[in-house]
């Protein structure tokens, strides 16, 4: 037993190491750079200039094809299937989607629940390396970040609280997806152009444990802030958050009775609104409940949010296909439920559609495989310039949009992730004489400066307040336990040119 269990260890191990050496080798030749023949893609050489990126949580193939029975129609994703993608986190074959996010956010694998931070190292996969993962709990850049520093402009819309994993790993940086006090407070604060989703409890100061009004520090920075389909609708441009819902949004089959839109206006008002940027955007649109309904085994919830999001899909691409510079990736993170068309029943192939479809609800023949996540490779769609085609990794799709966008996300990450502790070693304290608000305080030379856990903002002791590119971001496990506390390079730049001037000014 003891030879079998080493045979079948080492086994593992050799094939992780070819699959990742022909991962490798052929991710240069997956990105489609041919005459895309019958792809709907006539834009192969033009340069991209916008990216959307669409997630319908948790789901595979199996409900694409229950959506066109259900429908009676074709699908907008059916014209755009161009590959697979890998879905497994860094401590486990079957991943959970915050950890997922980050992946296909940040081009790193990552911990369960953790939210675009790199991975603890002691329960990895036997087939991965901890020298080959990010460093444990630290920030890592995200491709909407990316973006932002190259001057697109950015957006995120979910039919989930927008504080959920999905929409949360884009915009903000903790070791607990559940933390939605900082999560919310950091998106706030990262000064993502556009927001439509569920989640303005989490906003409120009643419910927040810090006390402060989000909504008015939204206003403070110049966003509109609406909170029905028809203030969405009149939305022309500028900044904003839409909050749709004190927390998640309405399943797709009840939201006639709301004030709710559609997730497919959502995307169309979002593009609409950030494509008025002359250097582009980056969006992400999540269809969260599709995962919801997985969980619960409900394939009618799962059907009808899963056409909304294909509508939504269609709405993109309609963009894309007039703009000429749009590249659509859509994906899904994993899938739940492990929904299949069939069951272990007698007479499985005299099915009709009728009866197919009079079964949604029932137990029937629409067979489950699990109440959670499962492990399985899911579907890629794309439409736009370049296209990627094959097997693909999570965390090659955040690598092909900072690709296509020209930047590198570890210099990202260089950039709005700096260790204190390396910039002012010995100069700075963590101020926790308010639990709730920690502030960083760094006494350099002689200059104070003070900087809030998760704004981006850095106030010298001159009452100067200073707009900073990112967030200030505190990672209370990193180190071994010690922690660490991260500001962008601006911060750090501004603070030391500050004390120059000042000592030029005595000379």
């Amino acid at each position: 037993m003891n030879f079998l269990f080493a045979f079948i260890v080492v086994g593992l191990l050799v094939f992780g190491s070819a699959a990742s050496a022909v991962a490798g080798k052929n991710t240069d030749n997956k990105w489609n750079d041919d005459e895309n023949k019958n792809t709907g893609n006539a834009y192969s050489n033009k340069e991209i200039k916008n990216v959307i990126v669409m997630v319908p949580d948790g789901c595979d193939q199996d409900i694409q094809t229950l959506a066109r029975w259900y429908s009676g129609e074709e699908l907008q994703l059916d014209s755009m299937y161009t590959g697979m993608v890998s879905t497994y986190m860094a401590n486990s074959v079957i991943t959970g989607s915050a950890a997922a996010g980050t992946a296909f956010a940040t081009g790193e694998k990552t911990t369960v629940r953790f939210v675009s931070v790199g991975p603890r190292t002691d329960d990895l996969l036997t087939t991965l390396d901890a020298e080959d993962m990010a460093e444990p709990y630290v920030p890592l850049a995200t491709v909407l970040e990316g973006a932002k520093l190259e001057g697109k402009a950015t957006g995120l819309v979910a039919t989930s609280e927008i504080s959920h994993a999905t929409p949360a790993v884009f915009a903000a940086h903790v070791d607990d997806r559940g933390n939605y006090h900082d999560i919310i407070e950091q998106m706030v604060y990262n000064d993502v152009d556009v927001v439509f989703a569920g989640g303005k409890t989490f906003l409120s100061e009643s419910w927040r444990a810090d006390g402060e009004d989000l909504i008015a520090a939204l206003d403070e920075k110049g966003y509109q802030f609406v909170e029905t389909e028809d203030e969405m609708m009149d939305l022309g441009s500028g900044k904003v958050w839409g909050m749709f819902a004190e927390t998640s949004m309405s399943p797709e089959m009840d939201r006639e009775d709301t004030e709710e839109p559609s997730i497919a206006d959502m995307t169309s008002k979002a593009i609409e609104i950030l494509s008025q940027d002359q250097e582009g955007f980056f969006l992400m649109v999540e269809g969260s409940q599709v995962d919801w309904a997985g969980h619960a085994n409900n394939a009618t919830y799962m059907v009808t949010d899963f056409l909304a999001f294909d509508e939504a899909v269609e709405a993109a691409v309609d963009f894309a296909e007039e703009d000429g510079h749009t590249l659509v990736l859509v994906f899904p993170d994993h899938n739940t439920g492990g929904m299949t068309i069939g069951t272990n029943g007698q007479g499985y192939t005299d099915l009709t559609v009728e009866e197919l479809l009079e079964t949604l609800d029932e137990s029937g023949e629409i067979g489950w495989t699990s109440g959670g996540h499962t492990g399985g490779d899911v579907p890629l769609w794309s439409y736009g310039p370049n296209r990627p085609i094959g097997l693909f990794d999570n965390t090659e799709m955040a690598t092909y949009v900072a690709d296509a966008f020209g930047f590198e996300l570890d210099d990202v990450s260089d950039e709005l992730f700096v260790d204190v502790e390396e910039a002012f070693p010995g100069m700075w304290e963590i101020d926790t004489t308010d639990a709730a608000n920690p502030v960083l305080v760094i006494t350099y030379e002689e200059k104070v400066a003070e900087l809030p856990v998760n704004k981006d903002v850095m106030t010298i002791d001159d009452g100067e307040e200073i707009d900073l590119e990112g967030v200030v971001v505190y990672a209370p496990k990193a180190d071994d336990g010690n922690g660490k506390i991260f500001i962008p390079q601006d911060a750090v730049d501004a603070l030391k040119e500050k004390q120059t001037k000042k000592e030029n000014m005595k000379k």
